[in-house]
């Protein structure tokens, strides 16, 4: 049976949320503070936190940084506030979700489930092999994502959307798809998707400020890019020419001619030598010139006959 800690100063709102959660089937232990917060998940670690955003003393926030600096616990946060700046605050500091007050209890049991079944099954998905992507190692059987050999910690909301969007490389994908197929939601708060892009980009990408990695789309979402991903440079249909103005044959399909050899495929363009002059010497390596042909001029039409 999982233990949810609820904390909450409101008594009403606390025995609610707890009757509802232990009818849901869970244990759940409650604090009316911060710090009773903390003492309890030390004493007996939980397997979730709902917690208030307004406490007196130490806040919500201050309480979820202690908290996920000790361990990895999923938080979500309750909050009477309406201003998104507060919601995105708490999404910052680490919680995996948000529900504001008024809400709906059956709606926070469903939240919480949904944050556990996640954190047990890799965002309902098979654990399937190691993802492995420009230094980068996530690790579905043990959540663990490494950079270069170093051990990343990730929130599971966090860990969830990067295994997404290195399972679909070059692909654009909508915050609408990730907040369905990541968070498990048909509707909610679109802000969320890019609160975790953002903190996300913190932790894997060498400068956040450019990322390489996780791309915006504009107007669409975001895409994971790798090297392998990345477009090769666009073929060229230009024609070399020699400084002497003679065209060379050379490029992807054409035959190059070297003076000192048969004639070569040129898929891997052949180097373009230096001109060389009339008296250069005999079996001189340099592509032999080909004229660039020139339009004819115009046959001038037969003059009529004359008769004296």
């Amino acid at each position: 049976m999982h233990t949810i800690l609820v904390v909450d100063d409101d008594p009403t709102v606390a025995e609610v949320v707890t009757g509802y959660l232990e009818r849901a089937g869970f244990s759940v232990d409650r604090a009316a503070d911060g710090p009773e917060a903390l003492r309890l998940a030390a004493a007996s670690p939980p397997a979730l936190v709902v917690l208030d955003l307004m406490l007196p003393g130490m806040d919500g926030l201050e309480v979820c940084r202690r908290l996920r600096a000790d361990a990895p616990v999923p938080v979500i946060m309750l909050t009477a506030r309406g201003d998104e700046d507060d919601r995105i605050l708490g999404l910052e500091v680490g919680a995996d979700d948000y529900v504001t007050k008024p809400f709906s209890p059956r709606e926070l049991v469903l939240r919480v489930e949904s944050v556990l079944r996640r954190g047990r099954t890799g965002a309902g998905r098979p654990p399937g092999p190691v993802l492995r992507s420009a230094g980068i190692a996530l690790d579905p059987v043990a959540r663990r994502v490494t950079k270069d050999g170093r051990v990343i910690s990730l929130t599971l909301r966090e860990f969830d959307l990067l295994a997404h969007l290195m399972r679909h490389p070059g692909r654009a994908i909508d915050r609408e798809t990730l907040m369905r197929e990541v968070w498990g939601w048909d509707f909610g708060d679109l802000s969320t998707v890019t609160v975790h892009v953002r903190r996300l980009r913190g932790k894997i990408e060498n400068d956040p400020a450019k990322p390489r990695l996780i791309q915006t789309v504009w107007g669409v979402g975001y895409r994971f890019d790798t090297p392998a991903t990345t477009d090769p440079p666009p073929a060229t249909d230009a024609v070399p020419v020699r400084g002497d103005g003679e065209a060379l044959v050379r490029g992807v399909g054409a035959m190059a001619v070297r003076g000192d050899g048969p004639p070569v495929r040129g898929d891997a363009p052949a180097p373009v030598p230096p001109a060389r002059s009339a008296s250069g010497p005999p079996g001189d390596p340099a592509a032999i010139p080909v004229p660039v042909p020139t339009p004819e001029a115009p046959v001038p039409a037969p003059e009529a006959p004359r008769h004296a």
